[in-house]
């Protein structure tokens, strides 16, 4: 679990200092047929990416509706 956590606020930290997009920053630190590259593989097959996109855009819309905001999301 430590390494996990480590691992994700790394990324993030990464992230923030570069400005790079999240893909860019995958693909400069990912080894082709590496442990990144096989877990990316299977969270793409799995549908991971749509499904928190989906989530977030389902939370945001719920958020601006608890809100009383009428604006288009």
């Amino acid at each position: 679990q430590q390494m996990v956590l480590q691992t994700v606020a790394g990324s993030v930290e990464l992230m923030r200092q570069s400005g790079l997009h999240p893909a860019d920053l995958r693909n400069r630190v990912t080894s082709p047929a590496g442990t990144t590259a096989a877990g990316t593989l299977v969270l793409e097959r799995a549908g991971v990416r749509s499904a928190l996109i989906d989530a977030v855009d389902t939370a945001y819309r719920r958020s601006k509706e608890l809100g009383g905001d009428d604006s288009d999301a």
